[in-house]
Parts: structure tokens; C-alpha cells; sequence
């Protein structure tokens, strides 16, 4: 007879248990390093952090206008994840999706500021040209052997350097404040639609953008796990080789995998800029969110719901350290907090490892029944 899956064995929530387990030891973490810093105050400093916004809890309107700007800064953040994820699930690891995440700011905000498209375009440039910044990845990986990692590198900064380029003109950037224009001011038509505006405090950066990410994540799930397009990606990346021989096309595979991935990415931009919550500026490095998007997949669990919530929670606890006394505190141990979090996210696979290792007794008793059945035959 079978014996029924234990309820922690099941892979799902192991998957909850160790992400949960992740993110509690970066706060106490966190709450460790303010206690060195200051003891006096860093029971005050983590209260600070981890209550963030519902610190006006007295004042309903400002709750909810602070709670509807968080749920925007995360859109890009969930959006970055759900890209990567959907390329890893597909067994490539698309670490190219900060210049594809470039490239979509580009082309949203100069097809905005420079052409005067309105909304609806202006996401659509987004997605394309992601779309072909992945596809240019998984063209080299798929044709000329180059490994997706270094292409996706290379690429980052090709698109940097350009964001940087067209955008730095006086077509796009008010060089007095070396930002790119407000696209209400420059292209009201350039702005995305409102949602729940009124509900969320009047906020004015509260947009499609947040029932469009909830909505993406759920078809990237659907495509994943119920259709054969996702398990032919997915057996593409695992083997391309059994994938070429059981009649799959796994050139293409590879190029629509990073193609797709890519297209999430640039849509990620848009729907973060789009809203004009934060303008452009000249930058020196690759945008982050191309990067802490792989740590927030994997603190996710790899899942595109799971996902949502660690994005969630890590832009929650990135906001949260703006509420720290800055007589006592630097604003930037919440982003301390944050990397500990990330690099903890590491480990996940491990943890999951140390919960279905199997006992030492178990496993004695498992060879003698196996010598017994042995000797009967």
C-alpha cells in the first residue's frame, strides 16, 4: 500500500515554508545590525520598518495613498520576476532582462515625450522591442552556441548606453533638472488609464498597471503548467537535444523562450513610467530592478502568484526604511535588509533539501524489508 504524502513533504509548501523562512531571518538580520548600531533605539527602527505606511492608520486617506504607490513601485519589480522565471521554468537564465527592462524604458518614454504616441502604443513599442532585445539573446544562444548569461550581459549595456543616448537629448530630458519630462505635462495621452483612484487615496499613479501584472502573472502560469506551448519550452530548456529528437523545433524554442521573457521585461517598463511616478535620469549602471527581479523569482518560489507576493513584500520593506529616524538610523539599512533577504533566497533549494532528507532509521528500514523481499524470491 502507498503511503500518503506527509503534508510537509508536499513540494508546495516546502516552497512557502522555506521563502517564509527567508524573509524572518533577514528581518531579525536586519534587527541584529540595528541593534549594533544603535540598541537604544532599534526596537523602535524595525517597528518603523515593518509597519511603514499603516503607521496612518489613523488617517484612511493617506493609508491608502501610500498603500496604492507601494503596489505601483512594485509592478516593475513582480514583472522583472515573472520574466526571469519564465525563462528559467524553461530551464534558461535570462539575466539579460535589466537591458531589456532598459530598452522598454527607452522606447516608452521617447515614443511618449518625443513622438507624442499615446498609452495604448507606447506599452505596445515597449513589449516589441523587449521582445527583440530577448530574441536577440536567444538567437546567439540558439545559433551560435554563446551562452544566454554572457549575450544577456553584453546587451544590458548596449541598452544602457542608448537609454542613456536618445534619451539624454532636449527632446525627452529637462536638462535644467537632468530628468526626462512629466509625461502629464508633456503627453497627457501618453499616461496610463486610472484604477481605483478615488479608493486609493486619489492617488493619480494608480493605473491599469496593477490589474494588468496580476493578470500576466496568471497567463504565464496557465501557459507553464496547462498547455503543451509551455511544456515544449520547458522540455527545450531542460534537453535541447531529446526536445531536437522527439520533434521539437528547439532553435525556435530557445528564441521564443528568451523572446517572451524579453517582451515581459519591456512591459515592465512601461507600465512603471507610463504612470510618471518616476522620471528618467542618466545612469551609470544597469537598473537594479533587472536584477533584484531574479532574487524575488526564486523568493517566490519560482511560482508567477508566488512571485507577486515576494515582490510585494520586498518593496514593502524597501519603502519601510524611509520611516526610520535619520537621527538615529540610515534610511538604507531597509535596503541592508533587503540584500541579506535576496542573498538568503540562495539557500531556499537548500532548505528544501534539509526538510526531505530522509532519516538515517528509515532508511535502515527500508533495506531490510528490500534484503527480506530479496530472500523470499
Amino acid at each position: 500500500m502507498e503511503e500518503k504524502t506527509s503534508f510537509f513533504k508536499k513540494p508546495a509548501i516546502q516552497t512557502i515554508l522555506a521563502s517564509i523562512l527567508c524573509a524572518a531571518l533577514g528581518v531579525v538580520l536586519g534587527y541584529v545590525i540595528l541593534l549594533f548600531m544603535n540598541p537604544e533605539h532599534a526596537t523602535e527602527g524595525i517597528i518603523a520598518i515593518l509597519k511603514n505606511f499603516f503607521k496612518f492608520s489613523g488617517k484612511p486617506q493617506q493609508l491608502m495613498y501610500y498603500m496604492g504607490s507601494t503596489l505601483v513601485k512594485s509592478v516593475p519589480l513582480i514583472l522583472c520576476s515573472e520574466a526571469i522565471l519564465f525563462a528559467y521554468k524553461a530551464g534558461l537564465f535570462n539575466i539579460g532582462a535589466a537591458g531589456q527592462y532598459t530598452v522598454g524604458i527607452l522606447v516608452c518614454l521617447y515614443t511618449s515625450l518625443g513622438l507624442g504616441w499615446n498609452w495604448f502604443l507606447c506599452v505596445i513599442a515597449a513589449i516589441l522591442v523587449g521582445a527583440v532585445w530577448g530574441a536577440l539573446c536567444g538567437f546567439f544562444k540558439a545559433f551560435c552556441n554563446v551562452n544566454e548569461v554572457i549575450a544577456g550581459i553584453m546587451l544590458n549595456w548596449i541598452g544602457l548606453y542608448l537609454c542613456n543616448i536618445i534619451l539624454g537629448t532636449e527632446t525627452c530630458m529637462n536638462t535644467t533638472k537632468s530628468e526626462t519630462y512629466d509625461i502629464a505635462a508633456k503627453n497627457a495621452s501618453g499616461i496610463l488609464p486610472g484604477f481605483m483612484q478615488e479608493f486609493f487615496g486619489k492617488n493619480q499613479y494608480m493605473t491599469i498597471a496593477v490589474p494588468i501584472t496580476i493578470i500576466i502573472a496568471v497567463l504565464i502560469w496557465v501557459v507553464l503548467s496547462k498547455t503543451t506551448f509551455g511544456y515544449e519550452l520547458k522540455a527545450t530548456g531542460h534537453n535541447k537535444d531529446a526536445a531536437k529528437y522527439s520533434g521539437m523545433n528547439a532553435k525556435r524554442n530557445i528564441i521564443l523562450t528568451l523572446a517572451i521573457s524579453g517582451a515581459i521585461s519591456g512591459l515592465a517598463a512601461a507600465l512603471y513610467y507610463l504612470t510618471s511616478i518616476e522620471h528618467y535620469k542618466i545612469s551609470s549602471s544597469v537598473p537594479g530592478m533587472g536584477f533584484n527581479g531574479i532574487a524575488v523569482a526564486f523568493l517566490g518560489g519560482l511560482h508567477p502568484i508566488g512571485a507577486i507576493i515576494a515582490g510585494l513584500f520586498v518593496e514593502y520593506i524597501t519603502l519601510g526604511g524611509q520611516y526610520l529616524n535619520t537621527n538615529y538610523f540610515n534610511p538604507q539599512v531597509a535596503d541592508l535588509m533587503i540584500a541579506i533577504i535576496i542573498y538568503l533566497c540562495g539557500f531556499v533549494l537548500f532548505f528544501k533539501t534539509v526538510i526531505n532528507k530522509p532519516k538515517k532509521k528509515k532508511i535502515k528500514e527500508n533495506a531490510v524489508q528490500n534484503t527480506a523481499g530479496k530472500k523470499e524470491v
